[in-house]
């Protein structure tokens, strides 16, 4: 009996240990969705200097180069009286910093990314450094230095003229969005274009209305769907003590991410080499031939024979469903059979975009 409590024990004990570590379902959050209106992302730059270069920066013709940097020295108490004596060499380059500032802003002490680009002619700048760059506003009117930028450039793709500094730029001043909540004491929420719509703006406004429902005394809406973007939320007269708790509040509802209707897409990015999928995206039936590749949607689809057997490399491959003749070929099938014939990513895009223009492809194609 002893035997049969303990055992009861453990077995309790680990059921509450597996409830425990159990994740539970999670809708999408209203913040993951939106932004405060007055919020946005904002760009500071400057002109700097990428040194320690070998004989890959800019050439002596370069006299901005020059000028640029007899500034510099000058600011630094070195003045060179010849401006021609700064011409020779290439171990320096000239450059475009810019960095971007979230749309939460930026406060002192902060450390953001900055982007590199060669000003003029320098080859390379490949094993350089960014010497301290201050960097503004992108206006003459907000002129104000709001960080300084510095560190080893690196790169991410092929290209040695353009580059980052990964948190290279320190900020040295806030950088503090606009007003939130308005004199009438409401705040706008911007939908992110990725889940526009007047489903999510309706749904986000009835979202909110039913989680304050019987919390306030009032029985009028707090929130009003405006566009297909834009949704209204006047914050209750006795929250107006704590704005930001109650708009946090509201960011954290979340809703059932299958109600929103978003609208089918296939992203490609062609510089990087990508293709993202959202949700089932189908094919009508369809051949399509492209250089020496023969594709061809069947519904259902076609049973392999000997004499048509299913191989990895051939110039033609078939997809289809395997269920009734009414359902459509989805476009992983399409992307799964290209992938096991080893064709190129460029070519992939290149079919799908014929698709597309056939209106085969049921989904809107987003070529970035």
């Amino acid at each position: 009996m002893k035997t049969l409590g303990r055992m009861l024990i453990w077995t309790l004990a680990l059921l509450g240990a597996v409830l425990a570590l159990a994740t539970p379902a999670r809708g999408l959050s209203i913040q993951e969705m939106t932004r405060l209106a007055g919020q946005g992302e904002s760009t500071i730059w400057g002109l700097g200097f990428v040194v320690g270069l070998e004989a890959t920066g800019d050439s002596a013709e370069v006299l901005p180069l020059a000028r640029q940097l007899a500034q510099l020295l000058e600011a630094g108490g070195s003045p060179i009286p010849n401006v021609a004596e700064l011409s020779e060499g290439q171990n320096i380059a000239l450059v475009m910093v810019t960095c971007t500032v979230p749309k939460e802003g930026a406060r002192r002490g902060d450390k953001l990314d900055v982007h590199v680009q060669a000003w003029h002619n320098a080859q390379s700048l490949e094993g350089g450094r960014l010497f301290i760059t201050p960097l503004r506003g992108p206006t003459k009117a907000t002129s104000q230095v709001y960080a300084f930028a510095e560190g080893a450039v690196s790169f991410d793709g092929e290209s040695r003229t353009t580059g980052r500094v990964r948190g290279g730029a320190r900020v040295s001043a806030d950088v503090v969005m606009g007003e939130v909540v308005r004199t009438d004491g409401s705040f706008t929420l911007i939908i992110e274009p990725n889940y526009a719509g007047w489903t999510t703006s309706k749904l986000v406004a009835a979202a909110i209305n039913s989680e304050r429902q019987g919390l306030e005394e009032t029985t009028f809406s707090l929130a009003q769907s405006i566009d297909e973007r834009s949704v209204r939320v006047l914050i209750p007269e006795a929250e107006l003590v704590d704005p930001a708790g109650f708009i946090a509040s509201i960011q954290e509802i979340r809703l059932d991410h299958s109600l929103l209707s978003l609208p089918a897409q296939v992203i490609v990015n062609q510089a990087e080499g990508t293709i993202v999928v959202t949700g089932n995206v189908e094919i009508s039936p369809a051949v399509i031939s492209h250089r020496d590749l023969v594709v061809t949607t069947v519904e259902p689809s076609r049973p392999p024979t000997p004499e048509l057997p299913r191989i990895e490399q051939s110039t033609w491959t078939s997809i289809g469903t395997n269920a009734s003749d009414r359902e459509e070929t989805r476009v992983q099938n399409l992307l799964e059979a290209l992938k096991a014939m080893a064709v190129p990513v460029e070519d992939q895009i290149a079919i799908l975009s014929k698709l597309h223009a056939a209106g085969a492809l049921h989904a809107e194609l987003v070529i970035e």
